[in-house]
């Protein structure tokens, strides 16, 4: 028998872009107030719709952050053409951007069919092998369809970062064994089921489509429980051994009728 493959199956959902903006002030400000006004009124009725969503970044990273969940990258290049074509772009500088899919892991079900697979003496990547393999991919989808085309939550707050598993050096995610993988990738998950009721957390994968591996992006009512969730998953072993972080965003849900306030001079 060939070696059993490295590689955990995925399945994947929603194509997601997040992109963040900063307000060009000094020639904003030089507008004259009704063209301001006519300008956030065409905004709002684009922004904020179509499962996309505004939020008001807090710090120095920018002033907004728009995230769109869509069904494929035809309609998320969609979603960007009609937001470039606003005449509020026209003060708006994009300060980056990040492109993924949403991502569910299958770890512990990718363990049990490929060893039993193996056990069977079934070739890996052979015509019987990729059958039930697919034929897994498929049960999953089906069960996961919730979890893979989600809503963009309503709550107030998001926190949005990227991050890789670490290669080089002494410690390298990809060279262990699957097996340690899924257990510490388990225990991982473990933390953060004991926050389900606190925060919602939506991953999604961008190897191959960005700088990251991974984005993260966490929704909750109270801000502090980013820091608590984040910080206890810093002594998991997933996180405080492999993982690396990227620049996080944090940021307030924005309603389009709240635009106006938020660029009123």
């Amino acid at each position: 028998m060939t070696s059993l493959p490295a590689v955990p199956l995925t399945i994947e959902g929603a194509s997601v872009l997040h992109q963040m903006m900063r307000v060009k002030w000094p020639a904003w400000r030089a507008l004259p107030s009704s063209d301001r006004d006519s300008i956030v009124s065409e905004a709002a009725a684009v922004l904020g719709r179509d499962r996309s969503a505004m939020y008001s970044l807090l710090g120095h990273k920018g002033d907004l952050m728009f995230v769109h969940f869509r069904d494929s990258f035809e309609q998320l290049h969609q979603a960007e053409l009609a937001i470039s074509k606003l005449r509020l772009t026209d003060f708006l500088e994009t300060t980056t951007s990040y492109l993924s899919v949403v991502e569910l892991g299958l770890y512990e079900s990718t363990q049990k069919v490929y060893n039993s697979l193996a056990e069977r003496g079934i070739e890996p990547f052979s015509e019987a092998w990729n059958a039930e393999i697919e034929e897994t991919l498929r049960r999953q989808r089906e069960a996961m369809k919730v979890r893979l085309w989600p809503d963009i939550p309503e709550a107030r707050y998001i926190c949005f970062y990227p991050m890789d598993r670490r290669r080089g050096e002494q410690k390298n995610w990809y060279q262990e064994s699957m097996i340690d993988r899924t257990q510490m990738m388990h225990e991982h998950g473990m933390i953060g089921r004991r926050y389900a009721g606190e925060v919602r957390q939506i991953i999604t994968g961008s190897i191959g489509f960005d700088d990251w591996e991974w984005g993260v992006d966490l929704f909750a009512e109270d801000p502090l429980v980013f820091k608590k969730l984040i910080y206890e998953m810093r002594f998991d072993e997933v996180s405080a051994v492999y993982a690396l972080f990227g620049t996080f965003y944090v940021g307030l849900r924005l309603r389009a009728p709240e635009l106006s306030a938020l660029l009123g001079i």
